[in-house]
């Protein structure tokens, strides 16, 4: 975040636990006012990410990140999956043509669900996914938990037409 000053990030996260998780990581325990500690440039979003993309002007996406989502691994939760036929339109309209989706996930259910998703649409291209995380793209907790119990996380780049 502090890297790339010159982008505003949003942090979208509908659980308090993953806020907590990242003010944790981000303010220092010094006894600094926590507001002053944050980068400037960071928006905290503690809703769901499609009501704030509903609100985003047409466009204004370089880049997005879905990085180990929840997979809704019953079939009957297959609706609340944010890769979803019903969210491509709403994030093609916010993303800047060539804007790159990244996704990444240790789940096989979520993995044959992008697949599927990604297959059977035409406002993103992208190809097969690494094996590895691919430079630039941030490590996370469940990466690291993923690994650790041997599973293999998939990442793919997906680039708005």
């Amino acid at each position: 975040m502090r890297a790339h000053l010159e982008a505003t990030l949003i942090a979208c996260e509908v659980f308090e636990n993953g806020i907590c998780s990242l003010l944790s990581a981000l303010v220092p325990v010094d006894g600094q006012e926590a507001w002053a500690a944050l980068p400037p440039n960071l928006r905290l979003w503690t809703d769901d990410a499609r009501l704030l993309l509903r609100e985003l002007p047409d466009a204004s996406v370089d880049r997005l990140f879905l990085l180990f989502p929840d997979p809704w691994p019953k079939a009957r939760h297959a609706k609340r999956r944010f890769v979803h036929p019903e969210n491509l339109a709403l994030l093609a309209r916010v993303m800047k043509p060539g804007a790159e989706w990244r996704i990444a996930s240790d789940d096989p259910t979520y993995q044959a669900w992008v697949r599927e998703v990604m297959a059977g649409q035409t406002l993103f291209r992208g190809g097969e996914p690494a094996t590895v995380r691919p430079d630039g793209w941030p490590p996370t907790r469940y990466e690291a938990k993923a690994l650790r119990a041997g599973r293999q996380p998939l990442y793919w780049s997906f680039f708005r037409v």
